[in-house]
């Protein structure tokens, strides 16, 4: 799994019975991904291994490699004959284009990867309260997707044997009907150009106020959280003396951010970092 991930991913694995271990991927230094530490331990990883990857939007950093880096990604990967699992639950919510953030796993594929995927609706549909997703894998053949099946349903029988319809339903209309899927698609796009767009005014208020730090990164990072690079010293103080609620780690949320409080949130990150 990357350094750090969601916090539900390692119990997850583990009570699969897993062994679960960690590669680089944030570098604190740079508030950025950590390129060629997250290659060297690619490259040691065992071979025949499980790979967690989040397809866009990393969860919790927002930190994610370009187009160029997951091609390297992905021919090391396969080098090492290991098993690339897919995690998005923002496809939409980071570019706001949902094409370019499923680049990754169609980079994969046509590597030749054989992957699994997880998706949600969650975020991209407001079907947070349905639980309402995806799960797929990748079969090279049609007895081979028979047997995969065979054995999730196996797994599915002993852990809900059946899933709630109502958001899933929701979901097949919405992709199965080009008018709404159209609307939804466009609604998508506006919630994450929001997004995009407090970024930038969070990172045009540090400097307006003379900030002497780079805050490139607020705008480098993707989707609906930041790791701002504060400490937990420069966190506590942001919530004692501005009333801004984050976690010791720095992380907000982007989503959180409007026009009517990005200026004093700015005001308290250039206080609070001096």
């Amino acid at each position: 799994m990357p350094s750090p991930t969601w916090g539900n991913h390692g119990p997850i694995f583990k009570h699969a019975g897993l062994d679960v271990a960690s590669y680089r991927y944030y570098d604190k230094n740079t508030c950025g991904f950590d390129f060629q530490g997250a290659m060297d331990d690619i490259k040691n990883i065992p071979d025949k291994s499980i790979i967690l990857l989040h397809a866009c939007a990393h969860n919790p950093t927002g930190v994610d490699p370009k187009p160029e880096q997951w091609k390297e990604m992905s021919q090391a990967i396969k080098s090492k004959n290991i098993f690339p699992y897919f995690d998005m639950a923002y496809q939409g919510f980071a570019s706001s284009d949902f094409d370019q953030d499923a680049m990754p796993i169609r980079q994969f594929l046509a590597d030749g990867h054989q992957i699994a995927l997880a998706q949600s609706f969650a975020k991209n549909m407001g079907l947070y309260g349905e639980r309402a997703g995806a799960f797929s894998l990748t079969c090279i053949s049609k007895e081979e997707a028979e047997r995969n099946m065979s054995q999730i349903k196996i797994l599915i029988r002993a852990l809900y044997s059946n899933p709630p319809i109502h958001g899933a339903k929701i979901a097949s209309t919405v992709l199965t009907t080009p008018d709404l899927k159209t609307q939804w698609i466009g609604e998508v796009k506006g919630m994450a150009n929001r997004i995009i767009s407090m970024r930038k005014q969070l990172q045009d208020n540090l400097v307006q106020l003379g900030s002497s730090r780079n805050w490139q990164h607020i705008t480098d990072q993707i989707g609906m959280f930041c790791f701002t690079g504060l400490n937990p010293q420069q966190c506590e103080k942001l919530t004692k003396d501005f009333h801004v609620y984050l976690t010791k780690d720095g992380r907000i949320s982007i989503a959180g951010i409007t026009t009517k409080n990005v200026n004093h949130l700015a005001q308290g990150i250039h206080e609070c970092s001096k």
